[in-house]
């Protein structure tokens, strides 16, 4: 990724983890999280990875974020001044959970040797 779209995924990624906590954030939800912005090289696409803990359903979540994808899309161009406002794809980001998956799994070991 070059220095422009790199840049612009930085913003987006700022910008949207803002939008979501304060619009789609809530008890039922859990703690939602933008860990990363993937813009293609022309800026007229984006991958955004969201992490999900404590959710309840994270399937029903990411059905709301795809209907709201225009809004989100238009909320960010009144924020972010670009020539193109990339189209926005959700996707979720395990990362975060197989990591916490790990941690526990290491302590359990480290229980049982003692």
């Amino acid at each position: 990724m070059g220095f422009r779209a790199r840049r612009v995924a930085e913003l987006i990624q700022e910008e949207l983890g803002r939008l979501l906590i304060r619009d789609f954030q809530d008890a039922s939800t859990g703690l939602l999280t933008v860990t990363a912005v993937e813009v293609s090289p022309d800026l007229l696409t984006a991958r955004v990875r969201l992490s999900v803990f404590g959710g309840a359903d994270p399937e029903a979540l990411f059905a709301r974020l795809e209907k709201s994808r225009g809004a989100l899309r238009k909320a960010l161009a009144t924020r972010i001044k670009l020539k193109y406002n990339p189209q926005l794809f959700f996707v979720l980001d395990d990362g975060p959970e197989i990591q916490d998956r790990i941690d526990r799994l290491i302590e359990r070991v480290r229980e049982h040797d003692d």
